[in-house]
């Protein structure tokens, strides 16, 4: 008679409910390590000079800015783009993954949806400093005012608010909502102080009755059910501000899908990073185990793999097409000034995850941690790739000019490097990293095949 294969245990080791509250609380509760430490010095002086940087562009303006009138969009857009993408794993990770009951979601998707939360910040400044008035940023949505002007609702930018708005919002709620039942938690750990009367105010009243499960997980499935459209609009939307161009290398349908999963790839690439070092630094090897790393790794392989698909349809579709503007602007991408850039996205987005087929490699976690920065990098230059190589040689040879950023715009990033992982170590410090609710049920679940992990 035929018998299934044991399933590879989520949790290692001998977990009872009271041993893994602890072990998720201990960050929490005891000092920081000296890697924390580290890590919050760097990321904070990263953020001071983003800081300085964003000072210097509303006192000085966006001439600062290496734009010029060909290259409009330049560093700012990427990011922008860039760090949208990175807050598409948390929901779906999240969302997704819940909806369809995955298991192994629970030990990484409390830091994906912080990270979610984060990322579209960082994004969400790009814009507001490119406007050169950032005070005037409440223009760009639609509330009756004593001018009688209204935004532009037939342009993709005024669609980018109401998506980008509504996925932030959605992912807030969603990431709070789950953390009530840790939070509740939390407040019964610590005897007093301020800190248990915030945990205390943040729990919502909890008492883990029936009947507050019961609401809990309806409202993490409506939640879920409500974001997961918003996985795939947010960056659809992104991709229209490029596709309903007339402009040669923008100007095709195949970026909405291409953009998502794209988005998907990025995002997946970058919680792997802080899942990694979180893993280490928290010493949590028990909770985030090789199955977890070697599960992100096969989405990386399938959105690479869609990833590089795309790449290659645009370029068949510009030598299909017979349109001389759209190969020439191909063509200019690999063989131009600027091919360096095009050979590095090509690199690392299409041939370095195709790796991962092998086991173990795949399985590897110093290789993994790796990779996934490999991929980050990557996915930035298939930005900058999109929006600088199809700007910088337009319709007119007597505009064709060259970008390169300049301090300001590199400060501006490097501001937002330090505001993100500033963030997610102060997170790391004030709620716990790994939902325990769900940790503790994925192993009561894991126990009915493997008694010893009871």
């Amino acid at each position: 008679m035929f018998q299934s294969p044991l399933r590879i245990p989520l949790i290692k080791g001998r977990k009872t409910y009271q041993s893994i509250t602890s072990d998720l609380l201990n960050p929490l509760m005891n000092k920081p390590a000296k890697l924390w430490y580290l890590g919050i010095t760097l990321s904070g002086t990263a953020l001071l000079f983003g800081a300085f940087m964003i000072f210097w562009t509303v006192w000085q303006g966006i001439g600062t800015f290496g734009e010029n009138r060909t290259v409009g969009w330049a560093w700012d857009i990427t990011n922008f783009v860039w760090w949208i993408g990175i807050g598409h794993a948390g929901t779906f990770i999240s969302a997704i993954l819940l909806l369809f009951r995955q298991k192994w979601r629970t030990s990484i998707n409390r830091s994906a949806e912080a990270m979610t939360i984060f990322a579209v910040i960082c994004a969400a400044l790009f814009p507001i400093i490119h406007m050169g008035r950032a005070l005037l940023a409440f223009f760009i949505f639609p509330y009756p005012n004593t001018r009688s002007l209204w935004v532009n609702f037939n342009s993709p930018l005024v669609w980018d608010v109401f998506a980008i708005s509504t996925y932030f919002t959605v992912s807030l709620v969603f990431w709070y909502v789950g953390m009530i039942p840790d939070l509740g938690t939390l407040r019964d750990k610590i005897k007093k102080g301020f800190k248990k009367t915030i945990y205390k105010v943040l729990s919502l009243g909890w008492k883990g009755s029936a009947r507050h499960w019961h609401r809990h997980e309806v409202t993490s499935i409506l939640l879920a059910a409500l974001a997961t459209p918003l996985v795939l609009s947010v960056h659809s939307i992104v991709s229209m501000d490029f596709a309903t161009s007339v402009i040669p290398g923008w100007h095709t349908t195949i970026f909405p899908p291409y953009f998502v999963a794209g988005a998907i790839f990025s995002g997946f690439a970058m919680v792997l990073t802080l899942m990694i070092i979180t893993r280490k630094a928290l010493k949590l090897e028990e909770y985030i185990t090789v199955s977890h790393v070697e599960n992100m790794n096969k989405i990386l392989i399938a959105t690479g793999s869609i990833v590089g698909l795309a790449y290659i349809t645009e370029l068949f579709i510009s030598w299909y097409s017979g349109v001389e503007y759209e190969h020439f602007a191909l063509m200019n991408r690999a063989t131009g000034p600027y091919w360096w850039a095009y050979w590095i996205m090509m690199t690392c987005n299409v041939i370095s995850p195709q790796l991962l087929w092998i086991k173990k490699l795949r399985t590897n976690i110093i290789f993994t941690f790796f990779l996934s920065i490999v991929i980050n990098i990557g996915m930035w230059f298939e930005r900058f790739v999109i929006v600088v190589t199809s700007l910088h040689r337009d319709f007119l040879p007597s505009s064709w000019t060259m970008y390169k950023p300049t301090i300001v715009e590199v400060g501006l990033f490097v501001g937002t490097l330090g505001f993100f992982f500033t963030a997610f170590l102060l997170f790391v410090r004030v709620f716990p990293v790994i939902a325990i609710a769900e940790v503790k049920s994925v192993v009561k679940t894991v126990g009915e095949t493997h008694p010893e992990n009871l």
